[in-house]
C-alpha cells in the first residue's frame, strides 16, 4: 500500500495565506480585504470557497465582518472568539440536557468564583460587591430584579480576576439568569434570593471560605430545581423575573 497523503482544501490553504499575511503585517489591523472577486481571481476559487475561507478566518479571530462593510482584518482576542463560537453553542446547548449542562457549568464557575473571593478578595472588590447587594435589594419585587441578580453574581464572579471565566460568565450563565420561570409571589421569591446573596457577601467579607462555598450551592441548586419544575410544569421562561 502507497504512503496516504494529506490533501488540504483550497479553503484552508486561502485562509492560511491571508491570515499569515495579516500575521506579518502586509495587511494591516482594520484594513478592508480585497473584494470577493479579487480573492476569486487571485487564487482561482469559486466565490462560495472563497467565503468558505473568510469565515474560517472570523471563527479563528482574524476576520473581523459585519455591520454592511467589506470583512476587515483583525487579530485573535479571547472575547472576539468566545463570541463568535457563542452562536453555535446555544443552539447545541438549546435542549433540556444541554440546559443542564450550562447549568453545571454555572455551579463550577461560582461556586469557585464564592471561594476565590472569600479569600482574597480586597477592599474595592467587596465594595463593589455591596454596592450589587444593595441594588439588588432595592429591586425586590419590580422588573429590575433580575438585572439586578445578574449584577451581583457579575461581581462576585469578576474578583476571580480571569477573562476566561467572566466572558464565559457573561455570554451563558448571564442568559440563565435572566430567563426566570414564572413564580406565583415575585416578591417573596426575589427576598429569598437577595437573603442568599446577603450570606454569601457576608461569608466572603468575613473570609469564610466554607459557607461562601455552601451558601452558594444551595442558591444555586434551589435555582436549577425551579427552573426543572418550571419546564415540566410547561412553565416559560421569562424575561423579568
Amino acid at each position: 500500500m502507497g504512503d496516504s497523503v494529506n490533501v488540504i482544501r483550497l479553503p484552508d490553504l486561502i485562509a492560511c495565506e491571508l491570515i499569515e499575511e495579516i500575521r506579518r503585517g502586509d495587511i494591516a489591523q482594520g484594513q478592508a480585504l480585497p473584494p470577493e472577486r479579487e480573492l476569486c481571481d487571485r487564487f482561482d476559487a469559486s466565490r462560495p470557497t472563497v467565503r468558505e475561507a473568510l469565515s474560517q478566518m472570523q471563527m479563528r479571530g482574524f476576520l473581523d465582518a459585519g455591520g454592511g462593510r467589506r470583512p476587515r482584518a483583525s487579530r485573535p482576542s479571547l472575547q472576539a472568539i468566545l463570541q463568535s463560537a457563542a452562536g453555535n453553542i446555544r443552539e447545541v446547548m438549546g435542549d433540556a440536557e444541554g440546559g443542564a449542562h450550562l447549568e453545571q457549568m454555572r455551579q463550577f464557575i461560582e461556586i469557585g468564583a464564592a471561594r476565590e473571593a472569600a479569600i482574597r478578595g480586597d477592599r474595592v472588590q467587596i465594595a463593589r460587591l455591596q454596592d450589587a447587594l444593595d441594588q439588588n435589594e432595592a429591586a425586590i419585587g419590580t422588573s429590575r430584579f433580575a438585572e439586578t441578580d445578574i449584577a451581583f453574581h457579575r461581581a462576585l464572579v469578576s474578583i476571580v480576576g480571569n477573562p476566561v471565566i467572566l466572558t464565559l460568565h457573561d455570554m451563558f450563565v448571564s442568559d440563565l439568569l435572566a430567563q426566570r420561570p414564572p413564580v406565583d409571589d415575585p416578591a417573596r421569591h426575589d427576598a429569598t434570593a437577595h437573603e442568599e446573596h446577603r450570606a454569601i457577601y457576608v461569608a466572603v467579607l468575613n473570609g469564610d471560605m466554607m459557607t461562601a462555598t455552601d451558601v452558594m450551592g444551595r442558591h444555586l441548586e434551589r435555582s436549577y430545581r425551579a427552573r426543572l419544575l418550571a419546564a415540566r410544569s410547561g412553565g416559560t421562561p421569562q424575561q423579568s423575573r
